[in-house]
């Protein structure tokens, strides 16, 4: 019997592979660089690929290596690949009032929610609604602020390319140094994060919170717990942050930046990909920090990468629950089922996996010819590439532009299972065959 499972979701990762080489063949046309700064087939996948993916990582300056046309072209792959191209194509079939599959159901399940209803139209109308509302009031604030500095005509752009990019949690930005210039501007950090905020928290938890005062109804567990995560991870990430780095990479600054430069790096590293202070120049313990914090990523249903925020509040209320010698997995008073801890430690599982074989690759492709100081010394740069990749992050210690073609394409590679998950292209690779799961009689392991 042939499982229904793998083909929505096959279909689903050829639709972003098709949307990639679009994007690559339109990156690849001569209006799209400057004709002095010709691009070729692996930089166009690799450009097409992180903005596709949401991720930001780059081999070439976005604001003077492409014309408008490029940069039109890499914000439209951001757009799409934030919200779920399967989206677009699900919006247009409910317009026409024509019935939704049980196979693109699923597909938009597994790109924007995972508890969806039988009607689709509400929950794509908030999705469209909530997505270019909140992209257009980040627009009109980073204008009003940009716009004396730049002149009223100049700011237009750069305000709707990096309100877009910053709630598809891509990354991109115009400037070489990203938003470094703007780094003590609260108006500024604070409109940018909270795109991030609002666009890595998830469709389904936006949507809960919308309608609790209404209903008197208090959220899941779902969305209680990436809350929760959330507000923890940028409450101790900016904590972090501000202690690692106040008398190294942000000795220089006024209290007042070093403050606003941690609370950045704490929002931004968890999947979004600006940043305001150097990331080369942070210390170990910093990029170890930020690379933890890459890993996890956003919320489930959301434009971010990562394991997710939900996965690393099942896994820590697991442990602690097995710790405590108890049996069932309880949390905000209910008990998480059995599937949900399995998926949780799978899933973190794999991506740990494909941090390991990546790195790995990686290190065999690019250390060659070097000296064994070099190779160590660049260990934790390709490290945290890797990990910037598979959580499509985008940030990079500036070892991106120097990468070999070949590198670059396993760079793509990771990028998009980052953006499709561990899981789901494990299942679209598995085939439609059927699996057997047999019970046999239990034995004890000794583990630990």
């Amino acid at each position: 019997m042939r499982a229904a499972g793998p083909a929505p979701l096959r279909l689903l990762a050829g639709s972003f592979l098709a949307l990639i080489l679009a994007g690559s063949a339109l990156l690849k046309l001569p209006a799209a660089t400057p004709p002095d700064q010709p691009i070729g087939w692996i930089d166009a996948l690799f450009t097409a690929t992180s903005a596709t993916c949401v991720t930001g990582l780059a081999v070439r300056d976005t604001g003077t290596g492409f014309t408008s046309f490029g940069q039109a072209v890499i914000l439209t792959l951001i757009q799409l690949g934030g919200l779920g191209i399967m989206t677009f194509s699900l919006f247009v079939l409910a317009l026409f009032g024509r019935k939704v599959s049980l196979a693109q159901r699923s597909i938009l399940e597994q790109t924007v929610s995972s508890s969806i209803g039988n009607d689709l139209r509400p929950l794509l109308k908030l999705v469209f609604l909530f997505t270019f509302g909140s992209e257009a009031v980040g627009a009109l604030l980073l204008y009003v602020r940009w716009a004396p500095a730049m002149g009223a005509a100049e700011a237009v752009w750069p305000a709707v390319f990096h309100s877009i990019s910053a709630f598809c949690n891509a990354g991109f930005g115009l400037w070489r140094d990203s938003l470094t210039p703007w780094r003590g501007d609260p108006w500024t950090v604070l409109t940018v994060s909270a795109l991030i905020i609002f666009g890595g928290l998830g469709f389904l938890t936006v949507s809960e919170i919308r309608r609790a005062p209404k209903l008197r109804s208090r959220l899941s567990v779902h969305s209680r717990l990436a809350l929760v995560v959330s507000v923890l991870l940028t409450v101790l990430g900016t904590v972090a942050f501000f202690l690692l780095e106040t008398n190294r990479a942000f000795r220089d600054l006024p209290l007042g930046e070093q403050i606003l430069a941690a609370f950045f790096q704490s929002v931004t590293t968890r999947t979004a990909g600006f940043n305001t202070v150097d990331i080369g120049a942070l210390a170990p313990g910093t990029l170890f920090l930020m690379m933890i914090l890459m890993f996890i990523g956003g919320s489930p249903g959301s434009c971010a990468g990562g394991i997710k925020t939900t996965t690393l509040g099942v896994l820590a209320v697991a442990t602690a629950t097995r710790l405590k010698g108890l049996r069932n997995v309880n949390v905000f008073a209910r008990t998480l089922t059995p599937v949900t801890v399995r998926n949780a430690l799978t899933l973190s599982l794999f991506g740990a996996a494909v941090v390991i074989a990546g790195l790995f690759a990686l290190l065999l492709l690019e250390v060659p010819g070097r000296t064994l100081e070099e190779e160590r010394a660049l260990f934790i740069d390709y490290l945290f590439e890797t990990v910037s990749a598979l959580g499509t992050v985008g940030l990079s210690t500036g070892i991106t532009a120097d990468l070999s073609p070949a590198s670059r394409l396993l760079v793509s590679l990771l990028m998009f299972l980052g953006r499709l998950g561990p899981l789901t292209i494990g299942a679209a690779v598995a085939g439609a065959g059927g699996s057997h799961d047999w019970q046999y009689p239990e034995e004890e392991v000794m583990v630990g």
